[in-house]
């Protein structure tokens, strides 16, 4: 017998050659993705380092370490509880890894700095608010990150705000379980997070790697280009107060007139300006470079304009302020006339270039603010003039110039002609020169293509020409041109269109003869009912097989069951009917009733604990029949229905509704009663025997302005079990696989859960007394899990088989079927997906052939069709039989 997966961990080979669980292995695998990623972080803040204004990123960086190093305590707490053997506690030094040795047995170079520090109080029920702050740390990066405005990085800003957003999804939810976190259903869930959690651990990784190879450097770049060039003005800002300086020697001693004391203002300003200029040039280059310094939107208006603006406003106020000094010294220093004008001219020129690309370099610094860098100055320049010229008073003289200039052409023209009439007749008076060409004469034209005659002793037909050639033909213009193609078309000989449609008919021939010796799908094969070869996997089962196969629907069987009884099996397809077929005997199932519902797909279909009444679910009502096809009641719902299921004492039915469960009585087809689940939306419901408490699962529904999960996450699922006598939650568990349904055994509280990607599950109800509230509550822990032998992409729900329910029967929509002992989760028998029907749909068990005490199931497909298995030797001999086995 196969050893059960009572922790749900398959055993696997690692590169040691030591066995160890899956469990543990992928803690493991998470334990390398943080390393990793504690390395680049390590990286980053090492290549950050020498950029300006980076401690705010540092500091950050920092942060994000010894967050993670907490959860990464708190993680592999959690790992120890669930793999003890092969998961070792460490204890509270601080290290993320702190058993990783080189070969020679040291640490890791990477390793040997001070350990970082851990929080006092880490315990298990802390881990919400560790993820909650690291969320929080996460986004401080991001926000560090993005003040660098030399390199904006996409991919590291949407890899961290993911992050973010899953870890506060992830923070949030497992705060309802504060007081569970040393419950193993608790402490699995967060084990199945950590894939999750590694997985944006390597994006982050991975995007680091490449700001760290392509970011840093570039952000470096355009710092040392900003330093080079406040260096460069300080050193001309510094040659040339040295300028100003000598030249002052020929002026300061002269002060007499109005215009020598001018000339040593202007130079003495420019002398101030200059050195300004110098210093503020050399204090923003050290501001730049200082790695504590502000980020730009932190620093006040005032101070940011100042150091980056004042070197050159001040460099070309001590050009001016020269430039005008010199200018006037050449008339107070008694300088010839024609130098002073030769001086003047000069300088009003260099003065007004001066202004000129001032002024445009400053408005399109005016224009890039107020347009945020959508339009250049030119632009604006171009909308300014299009404005101007849609001025009424601009358009009136527009066309006031237009007019005068038609007159202007029109007389011009008019002229010419009476000049040139003029000139002929007096030609023509004197008979000097004839007039050999007139320009009014029309010229003959030879057309360059052979005329009508030269194609009439062509007497073969020829096939017309395509609908395109026509229309384009009868569009375009009859110019020499076109007319020269058209006969170049006409040299197409008949017998080079006949190939070629010759050639055109073999190949639709051959692709009509491919069609029709193509074989026959695998869905017609199926229709014929063809037997298949069955697959014997153990001896207790060797006897099963397909004995019958019935078309039951023309569409999908999306659901069917047995009555209690197993004398009746119901069928619910995608063709808008339900079937009902009687067994008459293991081998034998005849059509009873066809059920028509009317409009609306069939999702589902439940027979009452007496087997007299049966349920079909539609979208939105639900149709009560009799075993005889008759219909006694039809109940109308506002809300889509997710799922029905029967109270056992049969008095009357739930309706799941989105988060509520709705209790109708039977015979009046009213609500008597509403359960509201809380945040949940419910796939699937299952009742006790006792009628006091029900089992829900389906995914977490996030509260309306709470975080959501990203696409490459899966949503929390929930298993909650609520009293209907109090209507209150004794216990709700966390589960990461998709959830498709949920059902109860019939004579012990076991539930079996229904996976999307995984083998079902058996969970156990227990029964416990709250000593808190002195009264009885209930708890949901898990049995064991199921293991398959292949990977299987399931087929509807699970079911529990046999007569006590002691089998778990499961279909794949290749069509393999599990067989799995329930107790033991032993495989007891497999059905490759070669010896049945593929593309399965659903699975069901007649449980209520007690008397025949046979093995016996129905699975449906895609077409339609329904497939009987059954067992020639009843379960029961086949045991003692196999007692008398030596």
């Amino acid at each position: 017998m196969p050893q059960s997966a009572l922790e749900d961990d398959s055993l696997v080979v690692p590169k040691g050659g030591k066995q160890q669980p899956a469990g543990a292995e992928r803690f493991f695998k998470f334990q390398r993705q943080v390393e990793n990623l504690d390395i680049e972080l390590c990286n980053f803040a090492n290549a950050a380092r020498h950029l300006g204004s980076s401690v705010g990123i540092l500091s950050s960086a920092s942060k994000l370490r010894d967050r993670l190093t907490n959860i990464m305590f708190l993680l592999r707490e959690n790992a120890a509880c669930l793999f003890p053997r092969q998961v070792i506690r460490h204890s509270r030094e601080g290290r993320l890894n702190p058993d990783v040795m080189d070969d020679d047995g040291r640490r890791a170079a990477w390793r040997r700095h001070r350990p970082l520090p851990l929080d006092d109080n880490l315990q298990p029920e802390t881990l919400p608010s560790h993820l909650g702050n690291f969320a929080d740390d996460v986004k401080n990066f991001v926000k560090c990150l993005n003040e660098f405005p030399e390199f904006d990085d996409v991919a590291v800003n949407q890899s961290m705000i993911e992050f973010e957003g899953n870890l506060r999804y992830w923070a949030v939810h497992l705060k309802e379980y504060t007081n569970q976190f040393r419950s193993a259903a608790v402490q699995r869930y967060v084990h199945d997070l950590t894939s999750e959690i590694g997985y944006h651990v390597d994006n982050v990784t991975v995007t680091l790697a490449m700001f760290i190879e392509i970011g840093v450097p570039t952000i470096s770049s355009h710092q040392q280009h900003a330093a080079a060039n406040l260096l460069n003005l300080s050193t001309v800002a510094t040659f040339f107060s040295g300028v100003t300086a000598t030249t002052l020697q020929f002026s300061y001693s002269t002060t007499s007139g109005k215009l020598a004391d001018i000339v040593n203002t202007l130079w003495f300003s420019s002398l101030v300006f200059s050195i300004a200029a110098a210093v503020n040039s050399l204090l923003g280059l050290t501001w730049k470079q200082a790695m504590y310094r502000s980020p730009g939107h932190r620093v006040p208006w005032w101070v940011s304009i100042w150091i980056k603006r004042s070197p050159l406003v001040f460099l070309v106020m001590s050009i001016a302020s020269f430039s005008a000094g010199l200018m006037l010294f050449t008339y107070s220093s008694g300088q010839g006339s024609v130098t002073s004008t030769i001086i003047t001219v000069l300088t009003a020129i260099t003065s007004f270039g001066l202004a000129a690309v001032s002024a445009w370099f400053a408005s399109e610094r005016w224009i890039f603010v107020r347009h945020s860098g959508q339009k250049w100055l030119g632009d604006v320049i171009a909308e300014f003039m299009a404005r101007v010229t849609n001025l009424r008073i601009v358009r009136g003289m527009r066309i006031t110039m237009k007019w005068c200039n038609t007159c202007f052409l029109s007389m011009r023209a008019f002229l010419r002609r009476f000049s040139r009439a003029v000139r002929v007749t007096m030609i023509r008076e004197n008979a000097v020169l004839p007039l050999h060409n007139q320009p009014d004469q029309p010229q003959a034209f030879r057309h360059p293509c052979p005329t009508s005659s030269h194609h009439t002793d062509f007497q073969e037909p020829q096939p017309p020409l395509p609908s395109h050639d026509v229309a384009i033909s009868s569009s375009e213009s009859v110019t020499p041109s076109a007319l020269s193609d058209q006969c170049s078309d006409r040299n197409i000989t008949p017998g080079n269109i006949d190939a070629r449609q010759r050639f055109v008919n073999a190949v639709r021939t051959v692709i009509m003869l491919g069609a029709a010796s193509r074989p026959s799908s695998a869905l017609e094969i199926a229709e014929l009912g063809m037997p298949r070869r069955s697959a014997n996997g153990f001896v207790k089962w060797d006897m099963l097989a397909p004995v019958m196969d019935q078309v039951a629907h023309q569409a999908l069987v999306r659901h069917l069951q047995f009555s209690p009884n197993g004398k009746l099996l119901a069928t619910a397809g995608w063709d808008k009917k339900s079937v009902l077929f009687r067994v008459t005997g293991p081998r034998e199932l005849t059509a009873h009733r066809v059920l028509f519902n009317g409009k609306g797909l069939i999702g589902q279909v439940a027979w009452s604990p007496n087997g007299q009444e049966i349920l079909v679910r539609l979208p939105r009502a639900i149709r009560v029949w009799s075993e005889d096809g008759v219909c006694m009641r039809s109940i109308v719902r506002e809300q889509p229905i997710q799922s029905v299921a029967w109270l056992p004492n049969g008095e009357g039915f739930l309706s799941v509704e989105g988060s509520n469960v709705v209790r109708i009585d039977l015979m009046e087809g009213t609500v008597s009663d509403t359960y509201n689940l809380g945040q949940i939306q419910l796939c699937g419901v299952a009742v006790t025997q006792d009628c006091v408490r029900l089992v829900g699962v389906g995914p977490s529904i996030t509260r309306e302005g709470g975080p959501h999960p990203s696409c490459h996450i899966r949503v929390e699922k929930r298993i909650i079990v609520y009293n209907m006598v109090t209507k209150t939650k004794e216990s709700q568990t966390p589960l990461a696989d998709d959830i498709r349904d949920v059902a109860m055994a019939r004579k012990r509280p076991l539930v079996l859960l229904s996976l999307e990607k995984a083998p079902p599950q058996i969970w156990r109800l227990e029964i416990i007394k709250d000593r808190d509230r002195d009264c009885t509550t209930s708890r949901i822990t898990l049995k064991h899990a199921f293991v398959t032998k292949i990977p299987v992409e399931y087929a509807g729900s699970c079911c529990f088989g046999g007569c006590d329910d002691q089998f778990v029967v499961c279909a794949g929509k290749i069509g393999d079927i599990h067989v799995w002992d329930r107790d033991s989760a032993a495989l007891l028998h497999f059905i490759s997906p070669q010896s049945g029907k593929g593309d399965l749909a659903c699975i069901g068990w007649n449980g209520g052939l007690k008397g025949l005490k046979t093995a016996m199931f129905a699975t449906g497909s895609h077409h339609g069709m329904v497939r009987v298995w059954s067992t020639e030797i009843p379960v029961d001999e086949r045991d003692e039989e196999s007692l008398d086995e030596p």
